[in-house]
């Protein structure tokens, strides 16, 4: 008989929720007394904010809360809605009313906790906050998941990735990846939870998310142990508690000791076992960690059967089973059904016997079935399938544009090899006009050249002319008159 009690921490990470683990003393000292100091209202909701998220105490962090929520609402009556003040009051009041949801939830009130949680999502819708809205979705998606309303779960946490992934929100990605993990963990996919889970670890190591990690690993930690590696599960174990412990996260610490206290269990190492489970179990009756102490109380159950102490073993599980009922969660209910039946076997009470049998049946049908495996599978095909989509209409659209941009290139390259085209038609029609104008004025220059070499010549034939009829008058000239030297020899004639 062995009774995977591990699987009472398939952690749904509810995020958004305050993280129950402290800074400094002196720091919170610091914020207390700013607090007290603060001269206005915006100032104060931060200072209470951050109290909130440093505080261990659930029954003293409540009371801060609810401060928040009175401070906020008050403001919210005497702030205009068109004050941009009147935004940074919702968003506290939403973180206020998350808080409360958390608180409600972990105290059994689960009709409050979704009331609540309703409520923050309805503002966060309002201001338009994208991660708080991713954060809401999830929220709810955890309550629903606890209820065992398995499509419910997968609705609200497919709706958040979508839109941690929409604005790369690795922190939550990390951890809806680390819940749907869980509940293909639960409906026995586990090679579908084993690939969400991995998923999720790589993003908490890139992002230095130290609390992913450890819920990651815890995660791991089932899943190794559903595989009968217990080695490797308890080595999971471990190194969650360490970070946890880093951390001061005292519900983490809780339930990864009462991790470690099952794989001890599992070895025949009992009183290890014992040991872990008891300091589990003080440290979730401190927080009033609920679940927590249904499920350890269940696992401490499974010891003293096994030891014969079966009075023992019946309190333990009666203990778990009232505050099962309480909660109202299936899962719970379905492994303290199990524990109660053998109980009851070994007792010899068979008319208990068959009603817990019973009862553990139903919770399990309620778990997994048919129906949910459905609702699992087809949630997922279709987030795949709207994946691809998107993605394929983003690839459509890129190459939409890139054709767009290759067509409008192309049309670039022809309207240039056009325009150089005109222009070379242009340029050839300008240099033969050119050539045409130059050929013609060569024409005109040749006739006139030849006009001036005819001129030219008639007037040379003209001087000639003249030449030759002045040579001729010269000539006749000197036939009729005496030459100098014949009338210089007739004056000698005569003087003498």
């Amino acid at each position: 008989m062995i009774l995977l009690a591990v699987l009472k921490y398939l952690k749904i990470l509810v995020f958004c929720f305050p993280a129950l683990y402290f800074g400094q003393n002196e720091a919170y000292d610091s914020l207390k007394t700013a607090l007290k100091n603060a001269k206005h209202d915006t100032i104060r909701c931060n200072i209470l904010n951050a109290m909130i998220e440093a505080e261990n105490d659930g029954n003293v962090w409540i009371l801060y809360n609810n401060e928040l929520e009175k401070l906020a609402s008050t403001n919210l009556e005497s702030t205009p809605p068109n004050d941009p003040l009147y935004k940074v009051y919702l968003k506290h009041l939403a973180a206020a009313y998350n808080n409360t949801a958390f608180f409600a939830d972990e105290t059994g009130d689960v009709a409050k906790g979704l009331e609540y949680n309703n409520k923050s999502l309805k503002i966060q819708q309002q201001i338009g906050n994208r991660s708080g809205i991713g954060n809401s979705l999830n929220n709810i998606g955890g309550i629903y998941y606890k209820q065992g309303n398995i499509t419910k779960a997968l609705e609200y946490f497919t709706q958040s990735l979508k839109i941690s992934e929409t604005i790369n929100d690795y922190y939550s990605i990390a951890r809806l990846l680390n819940n749907i993990g869980g509940i293909y963990y639960q409906q026995k996919e586990i090679s579908k939870a084993l690939e969400c889970y991995n998923k999720g670890l790589l993003i908490n190591k890139l992002t230095n998310d130290v609390l992913g990690m450890a819920y990651a690993l815890n995660n791991l930690g089932n899943l190794y142990y559903e595989s009968n590696d217990v080695n490797k599960a308890l080595e999971s174990f471990e190194k969650s508690l360490k970070l946890r412990e880093s951390m001061n996260d005292k519900r983490g610490i809780a339930e990864s000791l009462s991790n470690i206290g099952h794989m001890y269990f599992a070895q025949n190492k009992e009183e290890e076992a014992l040991n872990y489970y008891n300091k589990s179990l003080k440290i979730q009756q401190e927080i009033g960690d609920k679940p927590g102490i249904s499920f350890t109380n269940n696992n401490i159950a499974e010891i003293y059967l096994k030891r014969k102490n079966y009075n023992k073993a019946l309190e333990c599980c009666l203990i778990s089973m009232k505050i099962s009922k309480e909660l109202g969660y299936p899962e719970n209910i379905k492994f303290v059904a199990y524990q109660l039946n053998e109980v009851y076997k070994a007792k010899g009470d068979h008319k208990n016997a068959l009603e817990t049998y019973e009862l553990y049946i139903l919770m399990n049908d309620s778990i997994i079935n048919n129906e949910n495996r459905k609702a699992s599978i087809r949630s997922q095909l279709k987030y795949e399938y709207e994946k691809k989509a998107a993605a394929d209409s983003v690839k459509v659209a890129e190459e939409k544009k890139l054709t767009a941009l290759q067509f409008k290139q192309e049309e670039n390259q022809r309207y240039f090899l056009y325009g150089g085209l005109g222009l070379t038609l242009v340029f050839g029609g300008f240099m033969f006009n050119r050539f045409r104008i130059i050929k013609k004025q060569k024409h005109i220059i040749e006739d006139q050249k030849n006009v001036v070499e005819q001129q030219k010549h008639i007037v040379e034939e003209k001087q000639k002319e003249i030449m030759d009829s002045i040579h001729y008058a010269k000539r006749i000239q000197q036939s009729l008159l005496p030459t100098e030297k014949y009338l210089e020899r007739i004056f000698k004639e005569i003087t003498r």
